[in-house]
């Protein structure tokens, strides 16, 4: 890491061993409100965010507020943790409440990785409080969603203006991965995460596995080039 700049870098990049995942608010409620995106878009980012941290074993922590008038946690979601029951919250800022911070502490790790809904409110509040706490935060700006475009996109603007850093979801697994030679968690990322998340790549990739797994006498049967 570039001491000068310590968001440039191999240092500054998120590995499995230096990151947190913190999944804010994906409920009913929440959803209802969305208007930045598709619903189903981001239910389909999130899952697959999840999934990745689970791949590599990024501790990941779910988070809701007053679930019992704003619902449960997304069921797809939970699902990924099915043992978890999510730190349920009246603090509208994540980050005021003392177990969720707790818990990153526990970690011992400075970087944090955020998402939630809604972005202006639920994603900025707790991404700018600990940037002011040192930690470095990332947010995954297409598993996040706003009320409308311009709340999405002017909370971005404020939390890079404070410190945050943005990424999308397909980028946090990639930069877990580094390197195709990592067969530990290569054939999960491929399986658990491109396949059934990442539409058009996700079934070119399938379509490859399958050539790959093709023997070649019956590639030539075929015509396919061998």
């Amino acid at each position: 890491m570039n001491p000068a700049n310590p968001k440039t870098g191999l240092g500054a990049m998120l590995t499995p061993d230096n990151c947190v995942l913190i999944l804010i608010d994906h409920q009913p409620f929440q959803f209802a409100g969305l208007r930045s995106h598709d619903t189903q878009t981001i239910i389909n980012n999130v899952v697959g965010l999840a999934k990745s941290a689970k791949v590599y074993k990024v501790p990941t922590l779910l988070t809701t507020v007053v679930e019992e008038r704003g619902g449960l946690l997304l069921k797809e979601l939970q699902d990924v943790f099915p043992d978890q029951k999510p730190i349920n919250r009246t603090f509208i800022n994540t980050w005021e409440d003392k177990r969720v911070v707790d818990w990153v502490k526990k970690t011992g790790r400075k970087k944090i990785v955020m998402a939630a809904l809604w972005t202006e409110i639920c994603l900025a509040f707790p991404v700018i409080h600990a940037l002011g706490e040192g930690y470095e935060v990332y947010f995954v700006t297409d598993a996040s969603g706003g009320v409308s475009i311009e709340a999405h996109e002017v909370a971005i603007q404020r939390m890079v203006q404070a410190g945050g850093i943005p990424l999308t979801w397909t980028v946090f697994a990639a930069e877990l991965q580094r390197d195709w030679a990592r067969e530990a968690t290569a054939a999960d990322y491929a399986t658990k995460v491109l396949i059934p998340h990442m539409g058009n790549v996700g079934t070119s990739f399938m379509w490859e596995q399958q050539l790959l797994n093709t023997p070649k006498e019956s590639k030539a049967k075929e015509g396919v080039g061998v």
